[in-house]
């Protein structure tokens, strides 16, 4: 989670993961991690020597006979040199996985017969709240759990004070009387929109409903049951050491604080074995009743969105079976819970840097999770070349966000936002720039027409930047019967995904299988861009003018796919 776009198993990051897995030409590898030694050799692999200075606790849960688990665990650090940093006694800051564990409260609600998924959220919060509905359609509890509530990623007319720590003076109060600001602009569930705030108030309602403290109700109803002894919210066990938090530039960064009742959207922290013991019962080493209420949240939830999704947890496929999987973020946290029941097994990664802006944690989880999905390298500072710094210099407005200026400061990029002072930037072997002072990114992509964009990355958020020129040719405008040309089911080679490409109102869409739709901008005859994700679909026609076909390039990456 974040302050501003919260992070998720988003399909940038889902898709650039699956990219180059082909289920019908690969055959079922066991992964790397065979003992703790390999394990660690493959996290060494992934982080040594990334400018980051990250450190990272990681653990892969094979399921065996009888209720058996075999468990390997490493640590390790970007830097050699720091590796005391953290241990099996440090505590992380898990962020948004704490979702996941609030969706586990409530099906122990459920199970007992004291809530329904199809409940009004009004009903759970004090006599007098003022909740918004659409046309008489109100939000539900299970429009929480899949955020499909329609609500804002952030309480609207709430001020996030201390950027550092930006939930810790957050009440309930202030959640209601957003609430009573808000609008919606279609039906729960229609548009999967991932909010903070919607979970805020799941955690509020949970606690109320219950009748106890947040934290209490997760020591007695998870932590307990699945021997997680060293996880907490605010009241930290003896002998649990509290981990520090890094900024990708290295730099200590505050940890996050959160009111009680609020905390299940983001503030657990749990050492790796708590982890450990958290996964194990995901894959079915629960005792009851709390197995029940975790096999409950992993049941797939429809909603019109159509969003793959259970409670709380986003769903991949992966050989025909159904992986669960969330990521977390905090100011100087990051975290990656998977697993595989088909296969039995799990996967922890927690950092004590936030690495959010870098992608998050995915491509090393999912590599331990199944080793034929690529593992990632760690990012080295380089030196970029003059030409692409060239290409980029001049003023940029970022899409709801600030205008800004690059510039060439000797043989380095430099940036500045409007009425802000200018900072220096860095380079490293994955192609994107850097702030040394502070923590965002600006990943470079060269358009259909040769020229030079970008996305800029902070708090979560991807925001496309436009160059300001006036002579700038505006992106063509296509009608809706111009855009139905497209419409279509594309199956990816040599992948198992598939695209599917919609219209829906004026806008054209597009859905790999098991994420979320995202929209597609004309760029010229026939190409279209995503540039959020940094992706790039070619339509291609037959002689007759028919749509037959599509190439997408993602990340340096292109697939193939025929119209079906």
């Amino acid at each position: 989670m974040s302050p501003y776009r919260p992070a998720t198993a988003s399909l940038a990051t889902a898709l650039a993961a699956l990219l180059g897995l082909s289920a019908s030409t690969c055959a079922a590898a066991p992964g790397d991690a065979s003992n703790d030694a390999s394990l660690a050799a493959t996290v060494d692999k992934r982080l040594r020597g990334d400018r980051t200075g990250a450190c990272l606790a990681v653990a892969v849960i094979d399921a065996g006979d009888a209720g058996t688990f075999k468990v390997r665990r490493a640590y390790a650090c970007a830097d050699g040199a720091q590796e005391p940093r953290i241990g099996p006694s440090s505590a992380f800051e898990i962020g948004s996985v704490s979702k996941t564990m609030t969706a586990a409260l409530l099906a122990g609600l459920i199970e007992a017969g004291e809530a329904d998924l199809d409940d009004p959220l009004a009903g759970y919060l004090p006599e007098g709240s003022t909740v918004p509905d659409f046309d008489g359609q109100a939000i539900r509890l299970r429009h929480l759990v899949t955020h499909t509530s329609g609500l804002p990623a952030l309480p609207p007319g709430v001020e996030l004070s201390d950027p550092a720590d930006p939930y810790a003076a957050i009440v309930p109060d202030d959640l209601l009387a957003a609430l009573g600001r808000s609008t919606l602009a279609q039906a729960p569930g229609q548009r999967f929109e991932y909010s903070n705030f919607a979970s805020m108030l799941m955690s509020y309602a949970v606690a109320r409903r219950a009748g106890d403290d947040f934290e209490a109700l997760l020591d007695t109803r998870v932590f307990e049951p699945l021997g997680m002894r060293g996880a907490y919210v605010n009241a930290r066990p003896q002998g649990v050491r509290e981990a520090v938090g890094h900024l990708p530039n290295g730099a200590v960064t505050s940890a996050w604080r959160f009111r009680d009742e609020l905390s299940g959207v983001g503030g657990v922290r749990a050492t790796l074995d708590d982890m450990v013991g958290y996964v194990r019962g995901q894959l079915g080493a629960a005792p009851e009743p709390l197995a029940t209420a975790l096999e409950l949240t992993q049941q797939p939830l429809d909603t019109p969105s159509a969003q793959p999704i259970a409670m709380n947890w986003m769903l991949a496929p992966l050989d025909g079976r159904r992986v669960h999987v969330h990521e977390g973020g905090t100011g100087g946290f990051s975290s990656f819970v998977a697993f595989d029941r088909g296969r039995g097994r799990g996967v922890v990664v927690l950092s004590d840097t936030a690495m959010t802006a870098l992608g998050g944690l995915g491509s090393l989880g999912q590599h331990l999770l199944d080793s034929r999905l690529p593992l990632g390298q760690p990012r080295r500072e380089t030196t970029a070349s003059p030409a692409l710094i060239d290409a980029l210099a001049g003023d940029w407005q970022l899409e709801g966000g600030p205008a800004m200026t690059l510039r060439r400061n000797g043989d380095a990029l430099e940036i500045q936002a409007t009425g802000q002072p200018a900072f220096a930037m860095g380079y490293d072997s994955a192609g994107d720039f850097y702030p040394r002072a502070f923590d965002a990114l600006l990943s470079p992509h060269k358009g259909a027409d040769g020229n030079y964009g970008f996305v800029w990355h902070q708090g979560g958020g991807a925001l496309p930047a436009r160059r300001v020129e006036a002579s700038a040719s505006p992106a063509p405008t296509l009608s809706v019967e111009r855009l139905r040309d497209y419409a279509g089911e594309y199956p990816l080679q040599p992948t198992d995904l598939v695209l599917s490409v919609r219209v829906q109102g004026d806008t054209l869409l597009a859905q790999a299988t098991g994420q979320g739709a995202f929209p597609l901008s004309p760029v010229t005859d026939d190409v279209f861009e995503a540039a959020a994700y940094g992706i790039e679909i070619r339509f291609q026609r037959d002689d007759a003018g028919a749509v037959i076909g599509l190439s997408l390039l993602q990340g340096g990456q292109s697939l193939r796919g025929e119209r079906r």
